[in-house]
């Protein structure tokens, strides 16, 4: 199995590992960057079935970010950086979308439909809300808040990937950097990705936060005052272990001395 596949939930988590939705990692990382996988898994809990939806279309990417976990931990690893991530597949509630958004849970996903999504109650979408992202969001406080107090906290990077070709279009862009109001972050590393010319570097490419894909770093950068920045890569660059090592490698000094700047 390649590192791209299933994803279940860490043991370690609070709750048991059916129960959890956030998992922590490198609890007592020293860097200052505090790394979010919020579209890590796959994984849905027992009670969501399949939703209706086939194995293939579950290892797609409309149920997570094929490669961002790989790349996440190998990340967490280089730069000694805490890391939290989902251990539950957007497909039961997206983590990067106000909850009140009417594309919080998916009904349509690039040209699949939802079945288990369709015609949900109040009643389900509320316990949703508080199940997923109530649970995972709190996690992420929990853990930052202290950090931040202790001012061990300097900034938050969430990592995404993204399909080569949505909707018939092909994306041009091996990787992709989302910023809002703070660039200082995004242009450290726009600067240094453009040393390679065969790289084509998309900012706020292939999403910006117009599409409203900066959630996670609204709550837990900007309200804190810290340079937020969500790093997107094409996922056939980080299907195998090998590509999620190498795009680690080649972000994690950028990463570093961009921190040390900021």
């Amino acid at each position: 199995m390649t590192q791209a596949s299933r994803v279940t939930a860490d043991q370690s988590s609070a709750g048991t590992a059916e129960q959890a939705v956030a998992a922590i990692e490198n609890l007592q990382g020293r860097s200052p960057i505090l790394l979010i996988c919020e579209h890590a898994s796959n994984r849905l809990p027992a009670r969501y079935s399949a939703l209706g939806l086939g194995p293939e279309e579950l290892e797609s990417h409309i149920a997570w970010d094929p490669g961002a976990l790989g790349v996440a931990r190998e990340l967490s690893r280089l730069l000694d950086a805490p890391l939290v991530h989902a251990t539950v597949s957007r497909l039961v509630l997206d983590l990067n979308r106000e909850p009140s958004a009417p594309d919080s849970i998916w009904t349509l996903s690039e040209r699949t439909t939802i079945p288990g999504n369709l015609d949900l109650d109040a009643e389900e979408r509320a316990t949703r809300v508080r199940e997923v992202y109530d649970a995972f969001h709190d996690a992420v406080d929990a853990f930052a808040n202290p950090r931040m107090a202790a001012g061990q906290l300097g900034a938050v990077v969430s990592i995404h990937s993204f399909t080569p070709v949505y909707r018939d279009v092909p994306r041009p862009w091996q990787v992709g950097l989302i910023f809002n109001r703070d660039e200082r972050y995004a242009r450290h590393l726009e600067a240094g990705l453009k040393q390679d010319p065969a790289l084509n570097v998309g900012m706020n490419e292939p999403y910006s936060p117009a599409d409203r894909v900066f959630h996670t770093l609204e709550r837990h950068a900007e309200r804190r005052g810290l340079p937020p920045l969500m790093i997107e890569i094409r996922n056939d660059l980080i299907r195998t272990q090998d590509g999620q090592a190498s795009w680690a490698n080649r972000l994690a000094p950028l990463l570093r001395e961009g921190a040390r700047t900021l």
